[in-house]
């Protein structure tokens, strides 16, 4: 039987891992389908496709974009992307200087609590030009400011914290947009996460393809409520570790082996989609 993670990162974004370690995780944990979903970026799937291949594992390319609804944060897994789309690479770049400003802004407002921290320092650690809180955490463990990274979280980086500074969203019908235009399928990431069942249908009138029923920190009471909520609307199902490798203490990557039934499933939704498209 094939098995499939959709949801994982690497050093590209927010994850430890680079793109052939992960590659390598994923095939000692009996994997045969993986889906890269670095944070606003692709850049890291050539490099994860070719180390893919080279171990005989299937790729599918994807992002994961921070959008908004009615005021909440939804997080949009971009499946089956064509990483060359210049349309989503424009915005991609745009949602990336975001990121880096919102780095700059934590560094100063860490400076203005007393804590000498630098912009510049988390950029070199990060080593990708999607960062984000958990760089600055691993820069704040790193010289000696906190002991570990959910200090810095709960000392400094959760919401309320004084470091804390809001991250830009696009609006999530025009990222769904965006991810049909580059040719994939849009699925909401971990809805049990950010409790947001009521935006649900907005989001399916807004053209979402699927949701992420099953998730590392999903309950089986999360999984049956979603798959009875996607059977019921027609979206496909999907899920994943969420593997951010060594940054969230052991690796996920294993946690969740998906039957490749769901990945048929996808790619029967991507296909009526563009017969749509063609018609």
């Amino acid at each position: 039987m094939k098995f499939a993670d959709l949801h994982m990162h690497t050093n590209f974004s927010d994850g430890t891992f680079t793109p052939e370690e992960l590659a390598e995780r994923a095939r000692d944990a009996g994997l045969h389908t993986l889906a890269l979903t670095d944070h606003d970026t692709v850049e890291g799937c050539e490099r994860m496709g070719a180390a893919c291949r080279q171990l005989g594992i299937e790729l599918i390319n994807a992002s994961e974009v921070t959008s908004e609804i009615d005021g909440h944060e939804i997080h949009l897994l971009g499946y089956f992307l064509d990483i060359h789309n210049s349309r989503l690479l424009e915005n991609l770049r745009r949602f990336q200087a975001v990121r880096q400003n919102r780095i700059r802004e934590m560094a100063a407002a860490l400076q203005r609590a007393g804590i000498p921290l630098a912009a510049e320092t988390v950029f070199e650690l990060a080593g990708c030009k999607a960062p984000g809180r958990p760089h600055v955490a691993r820069a704040l463990v790193m010289e000696g400011h906190v002991k570990s990274l959910g200090a810095a979280f709960d000392k400094y980086l959760k919401q309320g914290r004084v470091a804390w500074v809001p991250k830009f969203r696009i609006g999530a019908p025009e990222a769904i947009e965006l991810i049909h235009h580059a040719g994939g399928l849009a699925v909401m990431a971990h809805p049990g996460l950010n409790k947001t069942d009521k935006v649900i249908p907005m989001m399916i009138e807004a053209g979402l393809d699927g949701i992420e029923c099953i998730h590392s920190r999903h309950s089986y009471n999360d999984i049956e409520r979603y798959e009875t909520l996607a059977e019921r609307h027609g979206l496909v199902v999907t899920g994943g570790s969420d593997c951010h490798g060594l940054n969230r203490g052991k690796p996920l990557i294993g946690s969740i082996k998906l039957p490749y039934s769901y990945v048929d499933r996808m790619k029967e939704r991507l296909a009526e989609r563009r017969e749509r498209v063609a018609a």
